[in-house]
């Protein structure tokens, strides 16, 4: 007897717990809307790569830090003709995403809008409600800031 196989594809069960050797992505953008939605794009995909998979708890709250960073970067941050930097990195259970820009003057603080129905402003307030941890310091090679977060990626 002959078994006639499924057409489709097998797909192989993630683990659980993603448990990360060490990874490490980085890339520069132009400072436009459009590249900081690419940014959140290439983001999730590599999240996914790595083992934190589409439609987790921990990757939405990955590309949503992701697509906050790199908005403040393109909208606070911007110095014309200079680019912003995403770097995502992975180590045991943690990752950690950086957001490099090139204005050093504007530092980051985390305020409440000035006008309660004003859209925008809320960002970091929504970064350091979902991080684990988040904070900034000097760029080391050049003008400008690098703004942190990272997450524990362990499921609860």
């Amino acid at each position: 007897m002959t078994s006639n196989p499924s057409p489709l594809p097998v797909r192989m069960a993630r683990p659980a717990q993603p448990r990360f050797t060490w990874h490490h992505f980085t890339m520069r953008f132009s400072s436009t809307p459009r590249s900081a939605r690419l940014a959140r794009h290439l983001a999730g995909e590599r999240l996914d790569t790595w083992g934190v998979p589409y439609g987790s708890d921990a990757h939405d709250v990955l590309t949503l830090i992701v697509a906050e960073l790199s908005a403040n970067a393109v909208s606070h941050g911007l110095v014309r003709g200079r680019d912003f930097r995403l770097r995502l990195s992975a180590e045991g259970t943690t990752v950690r995403v950086e957001v490099t820009d090139t204005r050093g003057e504007r530092l980051p603080a985390l305020t409440e809008p000035s006008v309660p129905d004003q859209e925008g402003g809320r960002g970091l307030l929504l970064v350091a409600a979902l991080a684990d941890d988040w904070g900034w310091s000097p760029r080391t090679d050049g003008p400008g800031k690098t703004v942190w977060a990272s997450l524990d990626v362990r499921p609860l």
